[in-house]
């Protein structure tokens, strides 16, 4: 359902986060429910005034249950410099709205009522976030920093494997939390949901990959020059297993060995992308230079 337009940004909201917001009308509590949304959406609109601000364009918010999501044009993860700040934007505008609700409560701006919720959700989305855990903020930084070193489908793996663990255990601790009576659904159902996301963005990873390839050749007419990764290879390397080392923004080149250790010729990353769309990724790298 759309709500409507703020900044050129589409405001969606998703039924099941409309369902959340009715049962807080049920409990007596709406105003709470109203922070809450509040508070999801400045958090996703600070994402989209990052983006916007490296120039990736943000098309629209959607609000879910526990959390929102922005969506872009261009996809931040495979430029990771953008990413980490349009992931760091969210988390700190949480900060700020707590440290300025702290400010209204010390110049006596305050409701007891609204104003400790309102601290106390902002506190609890900005620590959230902060997990290294895809699909959250902190995960996103997390496969930021290192995408440069392991090149975007592991850090994106790796990243995504974290939120999984994180999902479990979160399940875990409100299963127990339900049976004492310490806690409800809400952080059982969270966990849950941050296992499917987590899930989700494993899979995409190849996809992500693949993405990543092809912009390289973009990158590299945009900017006319790009950092070289140097490589060594044996003749009989396979393509694919060359290709998972490519990292981020840097043009490499490959240096083909023989059998004998003795170099056999070089071969850049746009050859062995074009050789792999046509013969697949178990061909060996050593052939290329054979001129198949």
């Amino acid at each position: 359902m759309k709500l409507g337009t703020i900044l050129g940004v589409g405001i969606y909201v998703n039924p099941f986060f409309l369902a959340l917001i009715a049962l807080f009308f049920v409990a007596g509590v709406l105003e709470k429910g109203l922070v809450a949304f509040l508070v999801v959406l400045l958090h996703e609109l600070a994402h989209a005034m990052a983006a916007r601000k490296v120039g990736v364009q943000a098309t629209e918010v959607e609000l879910l249950p526990f959390g929102g999501v922005t969506r872009m044009g261009s996809d931040p993860a495979l430029e990771p410099a953008k990413e980490l700040y349009i992931a760091v934007a969210g988390p700190a505008s949480n900060i700020l709205m707590a440290l300025v609700a702290l400010a209204f409560k010390n110049y006596g701006i305050w409701d007891e009522s609204i104003g400790p919720f309102f601290l106390q959700s902002n506190i609890l989305i900005a620590a959230f976030n902060t997990l290294p855990a895809l699909p959250l903020d902190g995960g996103r930084v997390y496969r930021a920093l290192l995408a440069g070193k392991l090149g975007i489908k592991k850090a994106s793996y790796r990243a995504a494997s974290y939120g999984q663990a994180w999902a479990v255990l979160i399940i875990a601790v409100g299963v127990a939390g339900l049976l004492l009576g310490i806690t409800g659904l809400d952080v059982m159902i969270t966990g849950m949901f941050l296992y499917y996301a987590a899930t989700r963005e494993k899979m995409a990873a190849p996809y992500l990959f693949i993405k990543h390839i092809m912009k390289k050749k973009e990158e590299l007419d945009a900017a006319g020059v790009l950092p070289a990764g140097i490589m060594v290879a044996l003749e009989d390397a396979e393509l694919g297993d060359i290709l998972r080392s490519f990292i981020p923004q840097k043009f490499h080149l490959v240096i083909v060995l023989d059998r004998s250790l003795a170099q056999k010729g070089m071969v850049t990353e746009n050859r062995i992308v074009d050789t792999l769309m046509s013969e697949g990724l178990n061909f060996p790298v050593g052939k290329i230079i054979d001129g198949y």
